[in-house]
């Protein structure tokens, strides 16, 4: 009952959602495009679990992926989405009722808790799973990767490897879309704190030989120092509060949680 519920709505919202206004301002190099009817369908989707709509006012979903340029049939890639993914719960069905495909990447294709997430087909439609290695060739029109560089960067060629593999699953003008942590130009990639700079994750995509189409501002968050005693994951959703010896009291708890979740760069690139 729920999922044929859930589909309903989501069709009507489809009819009855009207033209969308753009969004400006945000971004230093590339302007957003409306975030299409589909697409705010998805978002407002009956499916998406309390937790994750939540985070909607750190993530902004509809202006970020309309700054990316999805459009409706669109074969996604998304790498590392996990169990009860923020972002599968909105590509997948919208992939689904535009006609278009979703792959998740992940290092494992039979994880239980991913299938058990995306099992209504109603709503999800056919979603695949793919390795790294086994991503098919020049076939995505965008490939996401979010809050993933700050892991590679402190493994020998991870984050050559994954470029390289999100190069050879678009096709000629498909986007890789980025957002992730974000360090102080200078800082050093490797210092586990779950931010890297903008200018670490440019440098690599355009030795992959990706072309920068520009960067924006809506998912930055000046409250955000980087300098937190359990890095990034100090801040929402994670809410780390204790390691070893070392723990918050509750009014250090309350000031980390009013800075709500991390500073992030929200990057575009193409592929030639």
């Amino acid at each position: 009952m729920f999922a044929r519920t859930a589909l309903i709505v989501f069709a009507a919202a489809l009819a009855l959602t009207g033209p969308a206004t753009a969004h400006e301002g945000h971004d230093h190099a590339a302007h957003a495009g409306a975030p299409d009817a589909a697409l705010k369908a998805a978002i407002d989707g009956a499916w998406r679990t309390p937790e994750n709509k939540g985070r909607d006012q750190f993530r902004h979903p509809a202006d970020s992926l309309a700054f990316w340029g999805l459009k409706p049939g669109a074969n996604i890639v998304e790498y590392y989405p996990g169990a009860k993914g923020w972002w599968t719960e909105i590509l997948a069905p919208y992939a689904h009722q535009t006609k278009g495909a979703y792959t998740g990447v992940m290092n494992n294709t039979s994880d239980a808790n991913f299938w058990a997430e995306v099992a209504d087909k109603s709503i999800y439609g056919e979603v695949k799973a793919s390795t790294l290695a086994d991503l098919p060739a020049g076939q995505a029109d965008l490939v996401l990767i979010a809050r993933a560089f700050h892991n590679w960067a402190r493994q020998d060629g991870a984050t050559e490897r994954h470029l390289d593999a999100a190069f050879k699953a678009l096709k000629s003008g498909g986007v890789l879309a980025v957002e992730q942590h974000r360090a102080p130009e200078g800082s050093d990639p490797k210092a586990g704190t779950g931010y890297v700079s903008e200018g670490y994750v440019i440098e690599a995509a355009k030795k992959a030989g990706f072309v920068f189409v520009g960067k924006s501002e809506i998912n930055a968050n000046p409250k955000d120092t980087r300098d937190h005693p359990f890095g990034v994951w100090t801040l929402k959703p994670i809410r780390n509060s204790g390691q070893g010896d070392k723990a918050l009291t509750a009014d250090q708890r309350a000031r980390f949680d009013a800075i709500g979740e991390s500073d992030r760069m929200t990057l575009k690139f193409k592929k030639p």
